[in-house]
């Protein structure tokens, strides 16, 4: 009988966390595309934040499409999120999808990347792009020396960052006029663009020194082309990411550097942010829009990096 009665009240208290947990509610997280092991971390990191705060969470991907991004929003208000974790797909298209969140009364906090109006979202916690930026911008000279012709692939236009990042190269590199900028071709993040992309810079710039990336992807595609035309001997590389297989090319010699943002640390305190919001009515937070710093790579540091996009003390 006291066997049974402990069974039953063992069975009693996992139902009832149980439903305390899915009492909770839903948080939605919505990311661009988990091919890109950056998009792919944040959102794991934010399931995975979420679940630990006993909420139930979902994660699903618009891969910068807008009308999916919008359809993903009107999924999250049905299944009636009790908030929505975005990497918004445009800086102005992203604005009426987070307008029609918060009209269904769902707090919205945006990770990675910004939209262009402030007011709605409760939060938008990105990386500090432009000290991002400038921390690789001075790390390539040192590699690359102060003198030659090198080429810029840039990220996709509809995202901030990626003016920011190729206005935060610029503004170092220019202070170097010896240096000199052959070309630069958008690959919007993607490495198979990064890859052709740097193919044909090559063709009608055979003689450049070294290329500077937005981001980690479109910097192993171009080392990819550069391998291929034999010239990666020649021509030196840097990134901005600090994805696994960026870290591994450091490490081969490969590529010069990234700079690994904190989307590790940022799509986690999203995830609080929103919670806090749910039980108190505030974010915990002095501002909306909130810039976490990137951190330099290089052979030097590279066995400090000890998970994805982590690097330790």
């Amino acid at each position: 009988m006291k066997t049974m009665l402990k069974s039953l009240l063992a069975a009693a208290m996992v139902v009832g966390f149980t439903a305390a947990a899915s009492a909770a509610g839903l948080i939605s997280i919505i990311v661009n595309d988990p091919a890109n092991p950056y998009w792919l971390t944040e959102g794991n990191v934010a399931k995975a934040e979420a679940e630990k705060l006993g909420y139930t969470a979902n994660v699903a991907a618009h891969k910068g499409d807008t009308n999916t991004e919008s359809n993903l929003i009107d999924t999250a208000i049905t299944n009636k999120s009790v908030a929505i974790i975005l990497d918004p797909a445009n800086a102005d298209g992203s604005v009426g999808a987070v307008k029609k969140a918060i009209a269904a009364n769902i707090p919205v906090f945006l990770v990675n990347a910004e939209i262009n109006q402030e007011g709605l979202a409760k939060g938008q916690l990105v990386s500090n792009n432009a000290q991002g930026a400038a921390l690789g911008a001075q790390q390539w000279v040192q590699a690359v020396g102060e003198k030659g012709k090198y080429v810029e692939l840039l990220g996709a236009p509809s995202d901030n960052n990626a003016a920011t990042r190729s206005n935060g190269y610029a503004t170092v590199l220019s202070q170097y006029p010896d240096l000199e900028k052959a070309a630069s071709q958008v690959a919007n993040w993607d490495r198979t663009q990064g890859h052709d992309k740097m193919q044909s810079m090559l063709q009608a710039n055979p003689d450049i020194i070294a290329v500077i990336s937005g981001n980690d992807e479109m910097a192993l595609g171009a080392v990819a082309a550069l391998k291929e035309a034999g010239k990666l001997a020649g021509i030196k590389v840097g990134g901005f990411d600090g994805s696994p297989d960026a870290v591994a090319a450091i490490k081969s010699g490969e590529l010069q550097y990234t700079v690994l943002q904190p989307v590790a640390i940022f799509s986690a305190k999203a995830v609080q942010q929103a919670d806090s919001f749910i039980k108190s009515g505030a974010t915990g937070a002095a501002t909306e829009k909130q810039l976490f710093d990137c951190l330099l790579i290089t052979k030097d540091n590279v066995d400090k990096y000890t998970a994805p996009f982590v690097l330790s003390e």
